[in-house]
């Protein structure tokens, strides 16, 4: 006899009990399970392979650590010039060098104070835009620019006090192939905030060819749910450690902040490490970093255990359990 995906999901082994703001579903408790580190323990593809290391958090490992050849270490080494601002028909307005190469902002990095979180094999598939020479091309506040001193001691350039970054895989001027790279890279706009068309919610839907409806969050990032998550009587986050590197969790978002979202179940809950998780109808949510723009749904039935999430937050095209 098949069971739906909801009960299969239900009766996942030992959890990580997480503590909530909200009760959902059901009322009233029962014992509790003990914790696990799922990530950490998990078969190598039951969350995803992405390439993305340890090593200078968020780089994309794929991206500028082999051998360069000369010509290309030094226009990615090269002063920013004077800035300009180039029209993506996706993007809108984006900021770049004088050679008209985007330039990026890194969502680990802080801008009060500044501070460039990107070193080693991140530095070498994102290159620092030095700080010598920038100056502000038209429709660019000069006031806006600045420097930051990195570990190395050398100077980079900062916008509105972000790091700004060169992407070693763009090769032309215009590329802008480093957006949304692992979830964290995003094309600088000329007041520095991350360049986008219009300001989507924390959360809306979008029409994808082959799944359908589906829910991305603020960036238009694809929204994911885990097969081994619980979400009654509580969500029960069941991706830590290890398993969060390739997951990064959806932080909590507004009900008004939403659109075409399921209103029932929507909010958010405390995981064990402290930090806070947003769910849809109780079902706690990720993004892939394997995902890297808006658009991408890389990490649907990876594992046989992740699949992204319709408005009601089912699993879209996750098989019934027998």
């Amino acid at each position: 006899m098949k069971t739906s995906w909801r009960s299969a999901s239900l009766a996942a082994g030992a959890v990580a009990v997480l503590a909530l703001t909200t009760a959902c579903g059901q009322d009233g408790g029962g014992t509790q399970p003990a914790s696990q580190n799922v990530g950490a323990t998990a078969a190598a593809g039951g969350y995803g392979g992405t390439g993305i290391g340890n090593s200078g958090a968020g780089a994309d490992a794929g991206a500028g650590t082999g051998a360069k050849d000369e010509q290309n270490a030094a226009a990615e080494s090269a002063p920013a010039g004077k800035l300009g601002v180039s029209v993506n028909a996706e993007l809108g307005n984006v900021l770049t060098d004088a050679d008209g190469r985007t330039l990026y902002r890194f969502d680990k990095d802080t801008a009060d104070p500044a501070k460039s979180n990107c070193d080693g094999d991140c530095a070498t598939a994102w290159p620092p835009v030095p700080a010598d020479d920038a100056s502000a091309g038209a429709g660019i506040d000069k006031k806006l620019l600045g420097e930051v001193t990195r570990a190395d001691g050398t100077k980079q350039l900062t916008v509105d006090g972000w790091p700004a970054y060169r992407y070693a895989k763009d090769v032309n001027a215009g590329d802008t192939k480093g957006q949304g790279v692992g979830g964290t890279w995003y094309a600088l706009a000329p007041d520095g905030k991350k360049a986008a068309l219009a300001d989507l919610p924390g959360l809306s839907t979008r029409k994808d060819p082959k799944l359908g409806e589906i829910v991305v969050d603020k960036n238009g990032m694809t929204v994911y749910r885990f097969m081994k998550d619980e979400a009654w009587p509580e969500p029960v986050s069941n991706c830590t450690g290890a398993c969060l590197e390739n997951w990064p969790v959806v932080a909590p978002v507004a009900a008004d902040d939403t659109k075409g979202v399921q209103k029932k179940g929507l909010m958010s809950f405390t995981r064990p490490d402290g930090t806070k998780q947003q769910t849809v109808n109780c079902w706690p949510i990720y993004t892939f970093s394997g995902d890297n723009a808006p658009g991408d749904t890389n990490g649907q039935g990876v594992g046989g255990t992740w699949y992204a999430v319709a408005p009601d937050g089912k699993p879209i095209g996750a098989p019934e359990k027998e």
